[in-house]
C-alpha cells in the first residue's frame, strides 16, 4: 500500500489514548498553511487550528470531537474580491479498527490504519467539507451588483426577460 503524505500530519497512536481519553491541540505551521491553502482552492489560509477530545471507542475505535478554527482568505462569488474570513466549525468522527462492524450512529465510520488516526487530516478534511463552496464577503448581496438597465421588473418572469431577448 502506498504511504499517503498529508499537508498537515499529526499521527495519533490510537493504544497511547487513555481509557478516559485525552485533549489534543493541533496548529499548522506556515509551510502547512501554504499546502492547506492550495489543497482548499483559497488564496490563503493564515491559521489553522484545532482542540479534539479523543475517546476510547467500541473496543479498538476511538471518538473524536472538538472544533476546529481557521483564518483564511476566500474570494467573493459576487464580487470577485478576496476578503479575509474566520470560520470555526464542529468535529465528530468515528474511527474504527480494520474488520469492525458500524453501528447505525458510526454508518461513516473511518478506518484506523497501521494503529494511528492522522488529527491533522481530520483537521483538514473537515474544513475542506464545511468551508462555503460560494462565499460572499460579509453584507454582500447578489442584489448589489446587478449592472444598469439589468433591473427586473416588478412581477416580470424569467421567461418574459428571455422572450424580451429574442424579440430584439
Amino acid at each position: 500500500m502506498k504511504q499517503v503524505n498529508f499537508e498537515f500530519s499529526r499521527p495519533l497512536l490510537v493504544d497511547r489514548v487513555p481509557a478516559d481519553g485525552s485533549f489534543e491541540k493541533v496548529a499548522a505551521e506556515p509551510p502547512e498553511c501554504e499546502a492547506l491553502a492550495r489543497r482548499l482552492g483559497v488564496p490563503a489560509v493564515h491559521a489553522v487550528s484545532a482542540g479534539l477530545r479523543a475517546m476510547p471507542w467500541r473496543g479498538g475505535g476511538l471518538k473524536i470531537e472538538g472544533r476546529v478554527l481557521a483564518d483564511l482568505d476566500q474570494v467573493s462569488v459576487v464580487s470577485l474580491e478576496t476578503f479575509r474570513h474566520q470560520v470555526s466549525h464542529e468535529v465528530l468522527r468515528y474511527l474504527l479498527p480494520p474488520g469492525a462492524a458500524p453501528t447505525n450512529e458510526e454508518a461513516d465510520a473511518d478506518p484506523i490504519l497501521h494503529g494511528e488516526v492522522d488529527l491533522g487530516e481530520i483537521v483538514a478534511e473537515t474544513l475542506a467539507l464545511e468551508l462555503d463552496a460560494y462565499p460572499r464577503k460579509p453584507g454582500e448581496s447578489f442584489g448589489d451588483h446587478l449592472e444598469s438597465g439589468d433591473e427586473p421588473a416588478k412581477g416580470a418572469s424569467p421567461f418574459a426577460a428571455l422572450s424580451n431577448l429574442k424579440s430584439t
